[in-house]
């Protein structure tokens, strides 16, 4: 049986994945118009597949070269003859296709043999090889992070650009495709002790690649689909699809993450006896909360990557806990590197979170960091019990502990103050409340300075609470009015407000009130 796969390359033989065909037909098409271009997209968002894919799509019309700079050393790297020769065992384990005189020529380089052999030498010999050829020549490159930050590689991008510019008089590669995290157009390395830092790109002939690699909700349901005709859970597969797509944004990692977790993790529980259980909203809900408390690969990854970039870390914060709108430039080199690693886009001119799973990872790292010299989650963490009654959370008894606790600490702080940690603050008292059972996570569109809407799942049942910062009077009708829209959203009838309220002669404390049929309860501090 097909099995859902999150460790390596996917074979539509043995995994569930989603049909590349689209996909192949748009980057065959650059390929026939001779174009050079990179894929960069962040970890484990599906580069390696489609280039499996794309070998296997393009060999009844291209000699097709796919190599992967992983299998080449430290010390391949050293110097040109060194690479010239590691390169050269890659291209004769590539092919089975090589003219007699190009072999030759390549088997003296891979063993060393050839007198004086350089990069020069080398593209000579990958030239006739092109001219040789009874059919055009594709170059696949995977994985070329591990390359970018020396002069070796640079100067073998030079060649590939001096061929191209002079190919209409010449022969040369149909094609070159570079596929890495980063972004090899800008290298910003020190590559020599006696030089400083270069900027200029010898790639700069690369097309731009606009495949949108994300995985659609029409495309999840043909996954689920082929996975529905093998097992016949009865699941709603379009509400699935739809779950599935709105907390990952079609990031295809996360995607396979949560169905295989519902398929191998969730499925056989006590709660979710068997398949059918477990392809469910009350399952997928499970298998996202376990996803957010798993240790794997990609989420190391991303926080390894804000200690290495501390300047990222600063922007995400302000993006999550402050509402700050960050305009989304992709010459600011923050933000470069953040969308690089898939931690942001562009939504509507501004940097966004890139999706929800993302945005919950990172609310959870930075409040971790907090809960030891945190009193907000101390004080929910010693009176969480009194909030859970069979099994059932009691969201206004958790509002009403929380003006209880903020009042006492921070009445007399300044207003600057509780408007940057109000809502922070929340979500630490929170957190020790739901912890291990229940998930909490932010509408995207509703975050700015001066609202924002927290959504709470808990054990099958959602609560939504809007955190909002004081107005006056018609900017709170006006948020009541919002709210009352967002529970029609989710089939609710009774919705939660915290308001951060600066006036002087205010009243602190719950209070109820009715907006058509919904009723709201409004907390205020």
């Amino acid at each position: 049986m097909k099995y859902f796969n999150t460790n390596g390359c996917c074979d539509p033989e043995r995994h569930y994945m989603i049909d590349l065909s689209e996909r192949l037909h748009e980057v065959k098409q650059m390929i026939d118009d001779g174009q050079y271009f990179s894929i960069t997209r962040a970890r484990q968002y599906g580069k390696t597949t489609l280039i499996h894919g794309l070998v296997d799509f393009l060999r009844n019309d291209y000699e097709v070269l796919s190599l992967d700079f992983q299998t080449l050393s430290f010390e391949d790297f050293k110097n040109e003859h060194s690479f010239t020769a590691a390169f050269s065992r890659e291209l004769l384990e590539a092919s089975g296709h090589i003219p007699e005189s190009v072999k030759g020529d390549l088997e003296k380089f891979s063993a060393g043999t050839a007198p004086a052999f350089t990069l020069s030498l080398l593209f000579k010999t990958l030239i006739q090889w092109c001219e040789l050829s009874d059919r055009k020549i594709v170059l696949i490159i995977d994985e070329v992070d591990s390359a970018t930050n020396n002069q070796v590689f640079l100067d073998f991008l030079s060649q590939l650009r001096a061929y191209y510019l002079k190919r209409g008089r010449a022969a040369a590669f149909q094609s070159v495709i570079l596929a890495g995290v980063y972004d090899v157009k800008n290298i910003r390395r020190k590559i020599r002790p006696d030089e400083e830092h270069r900027t200029n790109s010898p790639w700069n002939i690369a097309a731009d690649f606009l495949v949108d690699m994300s995985f659609s909700v029409s495309e999840i349901a043909g996954m689920l689909q082929e996975y529905e005709d093998d097992h016949h859970t009865g699941m709603d597969i379009l509400l699935l699809s739809r779950l599935l797509y709105a907390s990952t944004s079609g990031y295809p990692y996360l995607v396979s993450r949560l169905c295989k977790l519902i398929d191998e993790r969730i499925s056989g529980t006590k709660e979710f006896p068997d398949k059918a259980d477990a392809w469910t909203r009350a399952g997928y809900l499970e298998a996202e909360k376990r996803l957010l408390t798993e240790r794997n690969t990609l989420f190391e990854s991303l926080v390894n990557k804000l200690t290495d970039y501390p300047q990222l870390r600063t922007v995400l914060y302000e993006l999550l806990f402050t509402g700050k709108a960050i305009p989304y430039n992709p010459l600011n080199q923050y933000i470069d590197t953040a969308e690089m690693f898939g931690f942001v886009k562009n939504s509507n001119g501004n940097a966004v979170v890139a999706n929800r799973i993302f945005e919950s990872v990172l609310y959870n790292l930075f409040l971790s960091q907090e809960y030891m010299q945190s009193r907000e989650y101390d004080a929910g963490l010693q009176e969480k019990n009194q909030f859970i009654v069979n099994g059932h959370l009691n969201m206004r008894k958790v509002l009403g502990k929380f003006v209880e606790h903020f009042t006492s600490l921070y009445s007399d702080r300044k207003e600057t103050f509780l408007e940057e940690d109000g809502r922070r603050y929340f979500m630490l008292y929170l957190k020790p409340i739901i912890n291990g059972v229940g998930n909490c996570y932010v509408e995207p569109e509703t975050r700015n300075r001066e609202r924002m809407d927290l959504v709470i799942d808990y054990r099958g049942e959602q609560f939504v609470l809007e955190l909002k910062i004081w107005r006056g009077n018609a900017y709170n009708t006006r948020g009541e009015k919002q709210l009352s829209g967002y529970l029609d959203y989710f089939h609710l009838q009774k919705g939660y407000m915290l308001s951060f309220n600066f006036n002087k002669t205010k009243q602190v404390g719950l209070k109820e009130i009715t907006v058509g049929d919904k009723l709201l309860i409004e907390a205020v501090v």
